[in-house]
């Protein structure tokens, strides 16, 4: 997404003032698929979307894991956790290919479409090991900042360093970060 959609959208779009531009770049290739699939009612959800009590729109992570897309790793999934009762373990979901390096943008829902045939695909249970599991919702709530959660398994394709920086960096200090695609985009234009 970030290689392929986000940075050729940096290079297309004048994204200065916008709050954020991942957002901007996942609501603009939401309405080109609504556009090629103009003949169907679909409602997009993006991840940062809330209701009017702040509550997310739509659980994401939840969306992934009955979809079948990626294993939402719970506090439930650990047998005989080691945690206080008391403590908030956030659950975190892991791909089987590419571990914990990709993210979950949101959702289209295709209104009218039934198909009665559908059957649900059970996600890939890709970390069984219950010391693993621990290790993974550890990394996650209390060291998410070193990345380390995402290597939980061995992934086929994992972030650039370009994207890295991207998401290390503040929201309000990737200025730099953007101008620095930007120019690499216009320095391929003029090879």
């Amino acid at each position: 997404m970030f290689e392929k959609g986000f940075k050729q959208f940096l290079c297309r779009q004048d994204c200065t003032g916008v709050r954020d531009p991942i957002d901007q770049c996942v609501a603009y290739y939401f309405s080109q698929v609504m556009q090629a699939y103009s003949d169907y009612e679909i409602d997009a959800i993006h991840d940062f979307e809330m209701n009017h009590n702040r509550r997310p729109k739509v659980l994401i992570q939840t969306v992934a894991h009955i979809s079948g897309a990626a294993y939402y790793y719970q506090r439930a999934d650990v047998v005989d956790d080691p945690w206080p009762e008391s403590q908030k373990i956030c659950g975190v979901c892991v791909h089987p290919r590419y571990g914990g390096w990709f993210a979950l943008r949101g959702v289209l829902i295709f209104k009218d479409v039934i198909y009665s045939d559908l059957q649900q695909t059970p996600p890939t249970d890709c970390v069984p090991g219950q010391r693993q599991r621990i290790s993974l919702l550890e990394k996650f709530n209390f060291n998410w900042k070193d990345w380390t959660f995402r290597d939980v398994i061995e992934a086929e394709q994992k972030y650039t360093e370009q994207q890295k920086d991207y998401f290390a960096t503040r929201p309000g200090d990737r200025q730099k970060v953007i101008e620095a695609i930007k120019n690499s985009c216009q320095n391929s234009d003029n090879s």
